[in-house]
């Protein structure tokens, strides 16, 4: 291996992985998208959408 590669391979070893502030803003932006996610879902249209989904479900089931 040249030394280039060697220094290259080292880059990429040592900066393997999230840091802590990466891991911090990554949770904050799933907590945001559940929150918008779970606002989505409790609206009186999706859930009168999903009542009606699960109704014609269970009838043509039964």
């Amino acid at each position: 291996m040249t030394q280039r590669m060697k220094r290259r391979m080292h880059g990429w070893l040592s900066e393997s992985g999230m840091s802590t502030s990466e891991y911090a803003v990554g949770i904050m932006a799933a907590c945001t998208f559940a929150l918008v996610l779970l606002g989505v879902v409790r609206s009186d249209a999706v859930r009168s959408a999903l009542t009606g989904i699960v109704q014609s479900a269970l009838g043509l089931a039964g």
